[in-house]
């Protein structure tokens, strides 16, 4: 079972500054169209020979377009010890809906 946030929780997170690792996990063809900011960049193919790039030790928001791509590799990322990595629900889509900052890819 994956953990999922959603939006505003996340949005209140990041905003009172909590040590939380966000990490766009899409295309870079889609992360040219905007990404959240302050987001780490890892193409989710990239992730199994990027993951020692990611703490264990802090939490760890995984977002794609929908939340879907997102989900499964918050799972994968479990199934290697990862227990704290959540799926941002909705992905960037519902991020965007509530009117939440989207930057250009840097």
């Amino acid at each position: 079972m994956v953990n999922e946030i959603e939006s505003e929780p996340l949005r209140q997170r990041l905003l009172e500054g909590e040590d939380v690792l966000l990490v766009d996990i899409r295309t870079p063809a889609e992360m040219a169209q905007g990404v959240i900011p302050d987001a780490l960049q890892v193409p989710m193919h990239l992730i199994p020979v990027r993951m020692n790039e990611l703490p264990k030790d802090r939490d760890v928001v995984l977002y794609c377009r929908s939340g879907a791509r997102s989900y499964q590799a918050c799972s994968f990322m479990m199934q290697q010890g990862y227990d704290r990595v959540l799926n941002l629900r909705g992905g960037i889509i519902a991020w965007a809906r509530h009117g939440y900052p989207i930057v250009d890819a840097s």
